[in-house]
């Protein structure tokens, strides 16, 4: 009975898996074809909390997010691990929370930075260090994703779930100050993982998010408290 209905299910949705080259579309998550997929899902997210990109404001290597997102931003600065960025004005590793100012800044922007920083518990540390009080975190990181191959396969460390990021800065933040979301499913993962670009694929298929099939978890973190 078991193989009789197994034969009836790829039957009626027959995987064509045969056809299908090893290689990605594009070795550049897609950006050599158009945008991104994994874009779609970081932009709709900080679109949707862009009341909180305002006053001092920070971002790791530009400020193309706050720019386009911010609202009523009066001051905005660049953190960067390299002083060879030119845009950096701040210089300063995110896994050393002593290099940071204390409660200088009423928002963060980290978008798909932490995978590549081992000591990820320091990071989130940091984050809390430099936000004021009442000031936010909007995170990204991913869940599924191909290495980076501009830094080669030895430079990321993680892929996260919900649970991990709910646990790493309720631990620092306070659970009750944290917010955690999922973003993405199947179809946009595994087009994600060929390279596909965003312009192909319909929106409304995007807009399906499966929590077992994430491509990118966020977060959003609220500095509680007095700065210390």
């Amino acid at each position: 009975m078991t193989s009789w209905l197994s034969r009836l299910r790829r039957w009626r949705r027959p995987a064509t898996f045969a056809d299908m080259d090893t290689a990605p579309l594009s070795s550049e998550w897609g950006f050599d074809r158009g945008t991104p997929i994994d874009r779609y899902y970081i932009e709709r997210f900080l679109e949707s909390h862009a009341g909180d990109i305002h006053g001092r404001v920070l971002e790791v290597k530009n400020s193309d997010y706050t720019r386009r997102f911010g609202r009523g931003v009066t001051h905005a600065e660049v953190l960067d691990i390299s002083k060879d960025n030119p845009l950096a004005t701040l210089v300063a590793d995110l896994s050393q929370p002593e290099q940071f100012p204390v409660g200088r800044f009423d928002c963060f922007v980290l978008t798909q930075t932490m995978q590549f920083i081992y000591d990820v518990q320091s990071v989130v540390q940091s984050t809390h260090r430099l936000l004021a009080p009442g000031g936010v975190l909007l995170a990204t990181v991913p869940s599924v994703s191909r290495i980076a191959p501009r830094y080669g396969p030895t430079t990321e460390f993680w892929r996260f779930t919900a649970a991990s990021c709910a646990r790493l800065f309720g631990e620092v933040f306070g659970e009750r100050n944290v917010e955690v979301h999922t973003h993405g499913n199947v179809l946009a993962a595994t087009a994600f993982l060929y390279g596909a670009a965003l312009e192909e694929i319909p929106h409304e298929k995007l807009d399906v998010d499966d929590p077992f099939f994430p491509i990118i978890v966020s977060v959003r973190a609220t500095r509680t408290g007095a700065a210390s």
